[in-house]
Parts: structure tokens; sequence; C-alpha cells
């Protein structure tokens, strides 16, 4: 019987966790961690993201902002906005919501933002601490997938994980969380992709199988080892408006010993894990002004 792995449920469940947390925070410092994300264009799919996480964070206790830009906004000009939310105190975390229209230079504006503020953690400075074993914030839907797999039992140590997709967001970084030496981590990783020869002889020794390639229904039945487990991070809207992953799911669950639904499986732990990182920018603030100066050698 393969097991459903409920991301929503878990998402639910952890959000409740988040908003005591903050609430505790906000008692004992009177400071509400404040999230900015900066919209550029009309990109349907972002606008959603962007109303979900303005949802979430009123729900958890955190005060949302949202900054509205034309898509003819130019680089300089959003530099000149990145800047101007890294000098703020009051603001905790910072996201500039992706993709970017084509005349903004997305990694001239990633690379600008606060690493104390990248509760993405896109910023090279938090990509090299991921690496190093030492992270500031751990990559939203990486570290999403990394509690589901923990919160549901599924021990990574020692396992092999297929990871499908090498992007900045979701491939690479969860390689390299996988294999450190951590609780829900110790795994042997591949990391496949679109160029990957002999791709289902790669998929079939995973004993995990993680999927963000970006093709709808890619990964099918025949593609996976019995009992394997499947974490689907696509989301793929079809020409009849429905919407589906990058897992054939009706059937790869008859093989997969667990799987993930979509919707209703990574999608939402995505935004619980951007609350997390934002409380923790907003503690660490506050613990930095509170901490005494560090003495001088003058003299």
């Amino acid at each position: 019987m393969t097991t459903i792995l409920d991301g929503k449920g878990l998402a639910d469940r952890m959000r409740a966790e988040i908003a005591e947390e903050t609430a505790a925070f906000v008692a004992r410092s009177s400071i509400r961690p404040c999230l900015v994300a900066v919209l550029v264009g009309e990109d349907p799919a972002s606008r959603i993201y962007v109303r979900n996480k303005e949802k979430a964070c009123e729900k958890a206790g955190m005060e949302s902002r949202l900054v509205r830009l034309p898509a003819s906004t130019t680089t300089d000009a959003l530099l000149h906005l990145v800047r101007e939310l890294n000098v703020d105190s009051g603001v905790h975390g910072i996201l500039v919501q992706l993709p970017l229209p084509d005349g903004c230079d997305e990694k001239r504006i990633l690379d600008a933002i606060d690493p104390h503020k990248d509760v993405d953690a896109f910023h090279p400075e938090n990509v090299g601490l991921l690496s190093q074993g030492r992270p500031r914030y751990l990559p939203c839907t990486p570290a999403g997938i990394r509690e589901l797999l923990i919160r549901s039992n599924i021990d990574t140590a020692g396992k092999h994980v297929v990871v499908v997709g090498r992007s900045d967001i979701v491939g690479k970084p969860m390689g390299l969380i996988l294999v450190q030496k951590a609780r829900g981590a110790d795994a042997t990783v591949t990391i496949a992709h679109s160029r990957t020869k002999n791709l289902p002889e790669i998929t079939r020794l995973g004993d995990v199988v993680v999927v963000a390639i970006g093709r709808p229904k890619f990964l099918t039945a025949d593609m996976i080892k019995p009992g394997a487990i499947v974490i689907d991070v696509g989301i793929n809207r079809l020409e009849d408006g429905t919407l589906c992953g990058d897992v054939d799911f009706e059937s790869v669950k008859e093989t997969a010993g667990a799987i993930t639904p979509v919707p209703g499986g990574v999608g939402p732990l995505t935004i619980t894990m951007l609350l997390r990182n934002t409380l923790t920018s907003a503690i660490a603030a506050t613990e930095q002004v509170n901490s005494p100066p560090e003495p001088s050698n003058a003299g």
C-alpha cells in the first residue's frame, strides 16, 4: 500500500508551531518579523504565490509587505529598491519573486540582497555556507522536502537519493543538503538532468527520487524501483486547466512506497520554510542589536 505524503497537513502543523514561536518572540522583543516581497510584472503564478505568502504571514503573526512594480522596471531601479530594503531595520526578509521580466538582470538583483535578509537563501554567501554545512538559512523548497522526509520517518542515511533537475532553486541545494553529516541527510546523492544519458537506469537506482525537471508527468512507473520514495517538486498547468506534477502520479503510485501529490505535497512546505527563515532572521537581528560591542584595542 503506497503512502501518500501529506505536505499540506504537515505545513499546517509546522505553521502553527512557527506562529507560537513568533508570538513568544514578539512578546519578549516587541519586534514583529517582517517579510517584504517584490513582484515585478504580472506573472500569474507569481501573483498566486505572493498572495499565498501574504496570507501565511498574517496567520503566523508576521508583517507582510508587497511592493508591486511594472514589467518595465529597470535593473538599476530594482537595485535601488533592494538597497533601501537592506538598510531598513524593520525588514527581516527580502523576497524578489522569480522569474523577473527580460529587462532585469536576475543575478545582479539576487546578489545585491543583504545575505542576512536573503530568506530564499539564493545569495552566493548563503550558498557557500550551505556547501560547508553551516547554513544561515536553508533554501525553502529543499528544506521543506527534508522536513517532510524527517517527519514522515523516512531515513535517508546511507540511502541513494537521485535528484532529477539541477536548478539553483531546487536541484543543486537539495543535493548539498542531503550529503551533509546531519539529521535528515547522510545520503549518497546523484544529480541527474535532461542531458543525463540513460536517465531511467539512473532513477531506478534511487531509494528516494526527487523530481524537479519542469516537465509534466515526466517520471513514469518504469523509471523507479518498487518501493522507492518519490518526491514531486513540479507544478504544471495542463491545457484543460488541471494541475499536475513532474511525476505521472497515477501510474507511479502503484510502484512507489511513498509519493507526494500535486497539489498538496511539496508546495505548501516552501512557504512554510520561508516563514521559518524570516523568524530566524528577525531573532538574529535582535540578538545582534542587543549584543555588547566588541572591546576596542585602541590605546
